[in-house]
């Protein structure tokens, strides 16, 4: 099996935020993006999901190098102070890179 490098941005943030963030990456250069709610604890307090104002989401947008780099400048200087965020980006190994 041949396989290419892509990077794997992960987004967990406010869930009213998805459409914005997943508009953001289309635009900044990706080709499509996963969403899903997401729970947990952090910094900012519980994120339980029981009510619209504690609901989190987790976007995941497979890249390449730029457009990770891009977005994360972007989430950074647009979102990062007011908003619940956290982005990661890790290497993963793609089957089908044209689509990424």
């Amino acid at each position: 099996m041949n396989f290419k490098p892509r990077k794997l941005v992960t987004v967990v943030t406010e869930a009213f935020l998805e459409d914005r963030i997943a508009a953001d990456a289309l635009r900044l250069g990706a080709r499509g993006y996963t969403a899903c709610e997401a729970r947990g604890s952090g910094q900012r307090g519980a994120r339980s999901g029981e009510w619209e104002a504690s609901r989190n989401v987790r976007l995941e947008i497979v890249c390449g190098e730029e457009v990770a780099h891009a977005l994360a400048e972007h989430l950074l200087a647009t979102y990062y102070r007011d908003y619940a965020m956290i982005l990661f980006v890790t290497d993963v190994q793609v089957i089908r890179p044209e689509k990424f």
